[in-house]
């Protein structure tokens, strides 16, 4: 028996060829999703470990036990703290270290980088001058208020020469700097793309908002000072409970982990796409060799009749299953390693550069890589396994095998059905819940399983509906119709490969766009304000930006939207500081409870929700203790309806800003005399400058930024839903090539009673047409109704949510369908064409 399975590979190696590619692609995608993550992984792991080499312990302040956002500020680490730890027993140095957001701009005073991981830093110079950290390829260190220095990754982009003059902003206002030096380094986010500015530390803390302060202290080990001696000695001079060590081998292993645990979404979000296609895959796996078996009832009854039992008959597709399941896991491993340094080469080439490191394939990923192709072949095949070991020896004797009996049927519709109601039972009543996440998907699953069972029954009433434009394409439009409901079992496994793809594309462009909407509305009704001013990467803002903004001509109303932590009650909230005389005229709020009124001294709005909680009405009198420590009395004025955008406690910035360590702001909305116009906006990014870091943006930029955003992500998991289809479009050609060999007969009799070449061409295409438009529209369906499910979800958090339903793009998915069906049609159509047609006739 086993030289029997082997010789029906050998024998089928044209059959079985879909297949293998079909298993290959999803082992490709795993293996090539795994390749890609390691080496990035360990790339970013040993850049940051090198980050290290010159820490041996680092101190940093310690954090505060209260919760996040309370009063108070951390304790500075200050230059007393770094002369002790320099002379602890053990310590050959110590370093202060500085650092912040720092916006650097290229020549035509674009921003370098787009906000990623664009910081600036201190040159620490040591005993002999020099900061071990940043060995200078060119030129001198920073010295004085006016001189920087940038790595030379960033330097020889940008290409800039000892000696420049550079525009570079910190908290907003635009500075211009003379670069003194160019220097390398192994900091881990400047290989990863990003840009690292030094300036003396004066400047530097200055700068950043520490006077005579550091971030950090690091100090190296005197030789034969091991890093945990040295952490004890360090630990005797820190000042309690302000300060903790932390040994450079601790941080480099706590990097180590971040990084792998920032990785894990990546791998776990591109291996659920992997899977989807291996899902995909099992479709047309079981559909192959349930064609096989039915292709070789006779030679199969034969083998009863000569004495092979039930196991061995299902032995012999397993072991087929295997050989078929190893090769296509061998290649999809070798095309996976492939993929993984494609996609490494993609990313350096649209500038998100990383580290430099070789191509890690682990066993895990090989034997990874091994195991989904082998399990899922033999998995798919069991079914069709068992179904052939079934087959009676008296099977010999007939030409065709039994067609599935009225019980059967019946029993497989009723299971579907059940699974098909539940599901939408369930998905349907998660909709009214508030948080029905996993109810829904669970309804969902269950939904989708009772569609593949019900496809069958449903590919009947669904193909009758073509008739109609079949009957157009004469005989072979009927021919067509019929061939494609004939074996419903068939057609329904070959349409379901590709509803899964469609279903999921849908699905996510009916959320994604009315999502963005939504946002869209949103941030049209909550705001009336003609720009918004905010600066890259999220970084806060100097109050002189609105400061400057106020005082132009044009302009007529300016305010801040500023944060500081606070306690009420006992707990941690935010504030948000606004000018409460120009709020009004800037956002349009919906109050539900009194008005916003004039926002002056202790008086508040706040959002429905903290209303809510905290049981507050118009006129509630609350204590406060502010950032600095300082408590008041606060009344609220009004409750509004709060969304996304504009929420929680509302204050004006006179009776912020005195409590506030450090007043930076997060944006600025502006009002101008003639509202959003070119020359308006060209008015606001002059008088600020030309700054590199900030964003002038109306609500036509916002819409766009959005609009991108969706748009990227959409994209992104398109390609990625890709090879979904491309499976199916596998399945469609494996499917109709099989089915025209079983139907070799039939084709030489038409040929034989005058049906020419092109009609049969004809025939075979729109037969494939037909399974592949039954496949869309089913997937367009589920895809839309799991759309809004999810909607009616979101919804609960977003108030200006409303169902869109992309019209345009369902009919390009709707088209690509039938695209796939015409594609995946031309080469088994053209061999049905091309069959002798006495050979044909002859054929069993």
């Amino acid at each position: 028996m086993f030289r029997t399975a082997l010789r029906n590979v050998l024998a089928h190696k044209a059959r079985l060829l879909m297949t293998v590619l079909a298993v290959m692609l999803g082992v490709a995608f795993v293996s090539g999703t795994l390749v890609f993550t390691s080496t990035i992984s360990d790339a970013y792991q040993a850049s940051s470990q090198k980050g290290y080499d010159n820490v041996d312990v680092a101190v940093h302040p310690k954090s505060s036990d209260s919760p996040r956002g309370a009063p108070g500020a951390e304790p500075k680490l200050d230059q007393k703290l770094l002369d002790k730890a320099a002379h602890v027993p053990g310590a050959a140095s110590a370093t202060g270290t500085v650092s912040g957001f720092t916006a650097i701009a290229d020549k035509k005073g674009e921003l370098l980088g787009n906000g990623f991981a664009t910081t600036g830093g201190n040159y620490f110079p040591g005993k002999d001058g020099k900061d071990a950290r940043y060995p200078m390829r060119s030129g001198a260190a920073p010295k004085g208020p006016d001189q920087f220095a940038l790595d030379a990754r960033t330097a020889d982009k940008a290409g800039y020469k000892v000696g420049d003059t550079v525009r570079l902003s910190v908290d907003g206002p635009v500075r211009e700097q003379k670069l003194t030096g160019i220097f390398t380094t192994d900091d881990g986010t400047v290989a990863a793309g990003g840009s690292l500015a030094l300036f003396d530390t004066p400047t530097a803390q200055k700068l950043f908002g520490m006077p005579g302060g550091f971030s950090e202290i690091d100090v190296k080990a005197a030789p034969g000072t091991s890093q945990t001696a040295l952490k004890s000695a360090v630990d005797k001079v820190l000042p309690k409970g302000a300060a903790e060590a932390t040994t450079g081998k601790q941080l480099a292993d706590d990097q180590a982990k971040t990084i792998a645990k920032s990785m894990d979404g990546m791998k776990t979000a591109l291996l659920v796409f992997a899977g989807i296609a291996l899902f995909v895959g099992v479709f047309i796996i079981a559909n192959t060799f349930t064609m096989l078996v039915a292709q070789r009832t006779k030679e199969l009854a034969l083998l009863r009749a000569v004495g092979a039992s039930r196991r061995q008959v299902t032995r012999s597709v397993l072991i087929e299953a295997f050989v078929v399941g190893a090769i296509a896991a061998v290649t999809g491993l070798a095309a996976g390693i492939g993929i993984g340094a494609g996609l490494r080469e993609l990313m350096s080439s649209t500038g998100a550069t990383v580290p430099d490191g070789p191509l890690v394939i682990s066993p895990s990923t090989v034997l990874a890589s091994l195991l989904v192709g082998i399990v899922v072949t033999v998995l798919a095949a069991w079914l069709p396994g068992r179904r052939a070991a079934r087959i009676p020896p008296v099977a010999a004797m007939n030409s065709v095998h039994a067609t599935a009996t009225t019980k059967s049927l019946v029993v497989r519709n009723t299971i579907g059905a059940l699974f098909a109601g539940a599901g939408t039972a369930g998905v349907v009543v998660a909709t009214g819940m508030s948080d029905g996440k996993t109810m829904m998907g669970a309804g969902a699953v269950l939904l989708l399983i009772g569609v593949f069972i019900l496809t069958p029954l449903l590919s009947r009433p669904l193909i009758a509906l073509a008739a109609p434009v079949l009957r157009a394409f004469g005989i072979s439009g009927g021919l067509a119709r019929q061939n494609a409901v004939r074996n419903p079992r068939r057609t329904a496994a070959t349409a379901s490969a590709l509803m899964v793809g469609l279903t999921l594309i849908t699905g996510l462009t009916v959320i994604a766009g009315s999502v963005q909407k939504s946002i869209d509305k949103m941030a049209t009704d909550s705001l009336t304000a003609d720009y918004v001013v905010s600066m890259a990467g999220n970084t806060p803002l100097s109050p002189d930006v609105a400061k400057k903004l106020g005082g132009l001509d044009e302009v007529t109303a300016v305010s801040p939207l500023r944060m500081s932590p606070s306690r009420i009650d006992g707990t941690p909230e935010s504030l948000t500081g606004v000018n409460g005389k120009d709020f009004g005229k800037l956002t349009r709020l919906d109050f539900t409870k009194g008005a916003l009124g004039d926002l002056h001294g202790g008086q508040v709005v706040v959002d429905d929700a903290t209303a809510k909680e905290k049981g507050w009405q118009p006129g509630s009198r609350f204590p406060v203790t502010f950032e600095d420590g300082k408590k008041s009395t606060l009344t609220v004025s009004g409750v509004y309806q709060g969304n996304q955008m504009i929420n929680g406690i509302i204050v004006d910035t006179a009776t912020l800003a005195p409590h506030q360590q450090q007043v930076t702001d997060r944006q600025v909305m502006v009002k101008t005399k003639d509202g959003a116009t070119d020359a308006a906006k060209e008015s606001l990014v002059k008088g600020l400058g030309k700054n590199p870091a900030i964003s002038v943006s109306d609500k036509k930029d916002i819409s766009e930024e959005i609009a991108k955003m969706f748009s990227l992500m959409l994209n992104m998991l398109y390609g990625l839903l890709a090879m979904a289809v491309i499976v199916a479009v596998l399945g469609v050609i494996n499917t109709l090539a099989m089915s025209v060999f079983e139907r070799s007969q039939e084709i030489g009799m038409l040929r034989a009673i005058g049906l020419d070449r092109r009609g049969i061409k004809r025939m075979v295409r729109l037969e494939s047409l037909v399974i592949s438009l039954f496949g869309g529209v089913l997937g367009i369906g589920l895809g839309v109704f799991f759309g809004w499910a999810a909607g009616e979800l979101i919804s609960g958090s977003l108030a200006t949510y409303e169902l869109v339903l992309p019209w345009g793009r369902m009919g390009i998915f709707l088209g690509l369908a039938a695209v796939v069906g015409v594609l995946a049609a031309l080469w088994p159509a053209r061999r049905a064409a091309r069959l002798n047609m006495l050979a044909a006739i002859k054929a069993e």
